[in-house]
């Protein structure tokens, strides 16, 4: 698995994930939602991904966006 495709797969689990917590435990798991995506957009306009560092030092290999 590439690095580009772990975050995906881990910003979609996110999202997911606090939208579950939201309708089940407490609408304040929608920051969560609203953070990943920022984080998303800040990565695509700087290229800079906290997740994908982290991907990296699991091992993945590189992808087309992260390098």
């Amino acid at each position: 698995m590439t690095i580009d495709r772990a975050v995906m797969f881990f910003a979609g689990f996110m999202v997911l994930a606090s939208l579950a917590l939201a309708f089940y435990v407490s609408p304040w798991w929608y920051l969560l939602t609203a953070f990943v995506g920022l984080n998303l957009m800040q990565a695509s306009i700087t290229g800079f991904c906290p997740a994908a560092m982290i991907f990296r030092k699991l091992g993945c290999r590189a992808g087309m966006a992260f390098k």
